[in-house]
């Protein structure tokens, strides 16, 4: 599969802490409790695809600093092009990530001036002509591309995260133009199929994914027109849930592009995101199409 990803490039530095709430104390030492990568929903979405096998096309701005450095090279070293990334930021984005033992995580995001930024999508029409599908985070760059991949005729996908209100004015734009949605259940108001059934009729996605943590996601097909729960997967290690929502998403578009089936793309998109949570780190834990197959063939026995 060719893909175009546009998003997100930033460090992160994940911490380990007791629980929440945090008590106050003048020092702790997690030893070997805190880590730095790069990461950012457009990095962890592009690493994934690769390890996946797809090939990736990576839209992005970062600064001119040493973390651009940093993330430029880390490209370089999982194959994934930088044709495409402006250095046009005042500085690169970075986010710290506090997570407990039970793998609850708290995100401090500093997106720099990237909200500013906009990405001419006459400049990537070409790139875009030439893909099976277009992963469009929601940020504000992304607003024409979304529109115009869409205008293009191709298949558009985007998650909006955490999501309480399906007028939401920030995210309007990226669920009037995605075939694919996906969002998480962390603050919506009522029940999660009532709430996908809202979302459908007043978007009318033809696929849309609710993570659900530990229960798993919630999948509504348009074709079908019922919503279905596919359970959670774990190997029994959990360590770090960040990053489980890019890695679900990821892999349900990889596996769905490759054979339509929403639901048979779900379960493995599962397992995947169910291996990499044994991991710390948003962009660390990505498996191969081989493993999850294989872990699937182990489930079904």
């Amino acid at each position: 599969m060719k893909v175009l990803v546009s998003g997100l490039l930033n460090v992160e530095t994940t911490v380990s802490v007791r629980g929440f709430p945090i008590s106050y104390y003048p020092i702790d030492y997690p030893f070997f409790g805190i880590n730095s990568n790069v990461s950012g929903v457009g990095f962890n979405i592009a690493k994934a695809l690769t390890t996946l096998g797809d090939a990736v096309k990576l839209v992005s701005c970062l600064g001119r600093d040493d973390e651009a450095g940093r993330i430029l090279e880390q490209l370089k070293k999982d194959n994934i092009p930088t044709t495409h990334i402006r250095q046009c930021l005042k500085s690169t984005p970075v986010s710290a990530v506090l997570f407990d033992p039970e793998g609850r995580r708290q995100i401090y995001c500093d997106l720099k001036d990237i909200q500013e930024q906009m990405v001419d999508p006459d400049e990537l029409k070409k790139a875009l002509k030439n893909c099976d599908a277009a992963v469009l985070c929601n940020i504000n760059f992304n607003r024409e591309l979304m529109k115009a991949a869409k205008q293009q005729g191709i298949l558009t996908a985007t998650d909006v995260h955490v999501l309480g209100d399906i007028n939401d004015d920030y995210n309007r734009d990226f669920m009037e133009n995605a075939e694919i949605l996906f969002l998480s259940d962390e603050k919506i108001p009522c029940a999660a199929e009532d709430f996908i059934r809202q979302i459908y009729e007043r978007y009318h996605n033809s696929i849309i994914v609710m993570g659900m943590g530990a229960k798993g996601a919630m999948l509504f097909d348009a074709r079908v027109g019922t919503a279905k729960v596919i359970p959670a997967y774990t190997n029994g290690k959990i360590v770090n849930t960040i990053g489980a929502g890019d890695a679900l998403f990821s892999a349900f578009l990889h596996f769905y592009v490759k054979d339509r089936d929403a639901e048979a793309a779900l379960k493995k998109a599962v397992i995947f995101a169910g291996i990499k949570i044994g991991y710390n780190g948003a962009s660390i834990g990505f498996c191969t199409e081989e493993e999850v197959r294989n872990a699937e063939s182990g489930i079904n026995g």
